[in-house]
């Protein structure tokens, strides 16, 4: 708003933000006009910052279709995209082979259909609140049956290996079990986000193609996609369950719990911030101000890079942190 009426080609190059190809290419939805001659500096000096000024002569504007006219779908020419837009393109993409890759990482403004079916693709969009109201009640009563069983003073670690030499676990424990649970789902958020859904599948594999589109690409292609931020509650039932049969081989029973429980409110705080990044506004030099515009750059210019979102601490032993943008002083 305060560059409102003016050239704005400069401030694009930074600093203190230099605007990535795709970032220009996103601005183009919005475009309206061309500025007549004369009329590029159309706020008068000393005028408030929030007062917009005059709106200026359009020279022309650009002939469009109505889809075209729609913001949500001035970011695609739906003519010479290498999909159909009319269709779902989950079942497309395969077919796009060495020039998937590209297009999946240029970001677009406006819903995508994966499925034919009404009912899968039912499946496949969630509300942000859905999670908390799902997850939430069950991180409070397992938390809960978690402390009472630590409580009864039978749980011991490394029992199974030896009975002399076991350790307790008793219930005062229960907090630095659940803070553990959280630190290794953050990890496991760094691991899976890099390995798995930014893998770069062979360009010749339709079904490897189709299934990274379905757990990733699509977030990229469509960042903004509301319905798409966080994970749907009956696919994630599924990866829940297996990681907690997984502790349950572990671990003892209900030590293995607890680590779950901390692991599962990670998660929950990991789905919430990531919808909040892309949706909320944050005030500057704060926490999430930086891991917003952190997480911002990901998606449109260090795709292979920053793969933290909750946290950038594992971007760092991973050597996988977005280098800081530096500017020349200007004389």
């Amino acid at each position: 708003r305060r560059r409102a009426g003016t050239d704005v080609s400069a401030a694009l190059d930074g600093p203190p933000h230099r605007h990535s190809e795709n970032a220009r290419r996103w601005l183009e939805q919005y475009y309206v006009g061309e500025i007549e001659p004369g009329d590029e500096q159309c706020q008068p000096q000393g005028e408030q910052e929030e007062s917009l000024p005059p709106a200026p002569q359009l020279r022309k504007r650009r002939a469009q279709t109505p889809e075209q006219t729609d913001l949500c779908y001035r970011t695609v020419d739906v003519e010479t995209d290498l999909v159909d837009w009319q269709k779902p393109l989950l079942w497309q993409v395969g077919y796009l082979g060495e020039k998937y890759d590209e297009w999946v990482h240029q970001p677009v403004d406006r819903p995508i259909r994966l499925f034919h079916s009404d009912f899968l693709e039912f499946l496949s969009k969630t509300a942000w609140y859905v999670v908390f109201m799902v997850w939430t009640p069950v991180v409070l009563y397992l938390s809960w049956v978690s402390y009472t069983s630590l409580a009864q003073g039978n749980t011991r670690l490394f029992s199974s290996f030896t009975t002399e030499y076991s350790i307790p676990v008793h219930k005062y424990y229960f907090p630095f079990i659940f803070l553990l649970g959280m630190i290794l789902w953050s990890l496991l958020e760094y691991l899976i986000h890099r390995f798995v859904f930014h893998m770069k599948p062979p360009a010749s594999n339709y079904y490897l193609i189709t299934l990274h589109f379905l757990l990733h690409g699509q977030h990229h292609k469509s960042p903004f996609d509301s319905s798409r931020l966080v994970f749907p509650p009956v696919p994630a039932s599924l990866v829940i369950g297996f990681f907690y049969g997984v502790l349950r081989l572990l671990l003892p029973e209900v030590l293995g719990l607890s680590v779950f429980v901390g692991g599962l409110c990670g998660y929950v705080i990991y789905d919430m911030m990531h919808y909040y990044l892309h949706y909320g506004s944050p005030k500057k030099g704060t926490y999430l101000y930086g891991l917003k515009a952190y997480h911002v750059k990901h998606h449109f210019e260090h795709q292979k890079s920053g793969f933290g979102i909750s946290t950038r601490f594992w971007d760092y032993p991973f050597r996988t942190l977005i280098p800081e943008e530096t500017f020349k002083k200007e004389d």
